[in-house]
């Protein structure tokens, strides 16, 4: 009987996405603002991608890992985002069982991949602070490819385990994914069997990717600063809190969100809360990246000084 129910989520081959359908009068307001801060997303995301591309004096080790950033919330926006507005602007609220485990598998695989790629850039801050000397024999393009690789594929490959855990799970007939879109938490509270050992795992997968990333970037920068109180010029006091300080704020608004759905037990209200929190981190912090790393940016503004003199030329 249990597999009868079981096989019915996934016999009829959707899913519905309640995300705020709680809240209607929201729903327009939500749509609109949602499609400026995607918009906002790619563009900027798109710009710093060219612009490192295009601009040889930004083929260093910090833009390639910034490249690499940009990418990532760019396909990090787009697994969720256009489900959402595609929702909020009617009725229609369903995604398919196959949509759901794709959506599923690269929210969770990108969302793993930032977590490495922040701790990854947070040690090119330290090796160009700490390490000055050294900097292009520890950052070399080899090692910088092979390090950006890594975050990809250990992203992607704890994704595939994770996602298959979680599909594993006989579902209940209601098929009522209380979030707007497919996340763990959510698809675990549709099971017809204890989920105790899949809560266990995505504690284990949290501590991983998560808060083992959060104290390597606390630790690289609490390197930083004893290094930045050593310092006597200031000039390069201020190039070091422009560069790392705008790393930190990317860091806090990524970990910080997500510390607060993945590390604490699920109940009613906190599922309420963590829409609006994913909804932060999805579509907040990839509009405000570029952002954070181009206003006061003399390398980026330098940049954009030699592209337009460039076209100007031409």
């Amino acid at each position: 009987m249990m597999n009868d129910v079981g096989k019915n989520a996934t016999s009829e081959g959707y899913f519905i996405l309640l995300g705020f359908s709680k809240w209607p009068q929201l729903e327009i307001g939500l749509f609109v603002v949602i499609l400026i801060f995607y918009l906002t997303t790619l563009i900027g995301n798109l710009f710093i991608i060219l612009l490192s591309c295009l601009d040889t004096h930004l083929h260093t080790p910090m833009y390639f890992f910034l490249s690499n950033l940009s990418a990532l919330d760019l396909c990090y926006t787009t697994s969720s985002i256009p489900q959402l507005l595609f929702n909020l602007q009617g009725p229609d609220k369903t995604i398919s069982y196959t949509g759901c485990m794709i959506q599923l598998y690269f929210v969770l695989a990108l969302g793993s991949t930032e977590c490495v790629l922040l701790v990854v850039m947070s040690y090119d801050r330290y090796a160009a602070v700490c390490k000055p000397l050294h900097y292009t024999v520890l950052m070399n393009p080899r090692f910088c490819h092979l390090l950006a690789l890594s975050s990809w594929v250990s992203g992607f490959a704890a994704s595939a385990l994770h996602s298959s855990f979680t599909f594993w799970v006989p579902l209940c007939g209601h098929h009522q994914v209380d979030n707007f879109f497919c996340e763990v938490p959510a698809l675990l509270q549709l099971s017809c069997i204890d989920t105790h050992v899949n809560e266990l795992t995505l504690m284990v997968m949290s501590s991983v990717f998560v808060v083992v990333p959060l104290l390597l970037i606390l630790t690289s920068y609490g390197a930083i600063a004893r290094a930045v109180l050593r310092m006597q010029s200031s000039t390069g006091l201020q190039k070091v809190f422009g560069t790392c300080g705008a790393h930190l704020m990317v860091v806090s608004l990524f970990f910080i969100p997500v510390m607060c759905i993945y590390l604490q037990p699920p109940t009613e209200n906190s599922q309420d809360k963590g829409k609006f929190i994913a909804l932060f981190y999805t579509v907040v912090t990839p509009s405000l990246n570029p952002l954070i790393y181009t206003l006061r940016n003399k390398d980026v503004r330098g940049a954009v000084r030699r592209l337009i003199g460039y076209k100007n030329a031409i």
